[in-house]
Parts: structure tokens; C-alpha cells; sequence
């Protein structure tokens, strides 16, 4: 059986694989962004995976896949609720850069 950390290091270079593969196939999605359903934040399209209703950035997809992989979810909706709150700090954020850009 795999350690955690085993398990971590082999999905890191799986999703960065996927993001490389993505670029390579469509420069463009390197530049073009999308708002994270788990995370919240606003990342690049290329190494996103659409996973039924929702699209998670690259980061979030290594979270998803060593959860699924150590077994510590079952499905996207475990993450996107363990997830919550990083979301409200993103949206709490970018309500404070927004409030800063219209006072300047």
C-alpha cells in the first residue's frame, strides 16, 4: 500500500501532466480564467476538470484526486463543502480589492 506521501507526490504529477497537456493542446486556456467552484479564486483554464456541475482549478483537482485516492471523500460534493470557507475568503477578498479599486 501507498504512503499518504506517496500518494501525493504520483497526483502532483499527474495534474501538472494534465495542465502541460492542456496547454499544449490550447495555448490560450494558460490565459484564460474561470472562478474556481471549490476554491473560489480565480484561475487559469488550463489543468481544470469539470467533475458533473463543477469545475475545479489545478490545485483544487490534486485535493480532489488524493481524497478520492486515500478515500478520505467519496465525491466532489464532500470537497466542495469542506471547502466553504476558503471560498467566503475568496469572495471577502475580492470585495475588499473591489472596494479599493473604486476609492482609487
Amino acid at each position: 500500500m501507498k504512503s499518504k506521501e506517496d500518494v501525493v507526490k504520483e497526483m502532483q504529477l499527474v495534474v501538472e501532466q494534465m495542465r502541460l497537456d492542456d496547454i499544449e493542446e490550447n495555448p490560450e486556456c494558460e490565459t484564460e480564467f474561470f472562478v474556481c467552484d471549490a476554491c473560489g479564486s480565480t484561475k487559469p483554464l488550463a489543468g481544470s476538470v469539470q467533475y458533473g456541475n463543477y469545475r475545479l482549478c489545478n490545485d483544487c483537482v490534486l485535493y480532489a484526486e488524493v481524497g478520492f485516492e486515500l478515500g478520505q471523500i467519496k465525491d466532489i460534493e464532500e470537497l466542495i463543502n469542506a471547502m466553504e470557507d476558503k471560498r467566503l475568503e475568496a469572495d471577502c477578498e475580492f470585495l475588499k480589492n473591489e472596494q479599493k479599486r473604486l476609492e482609487n
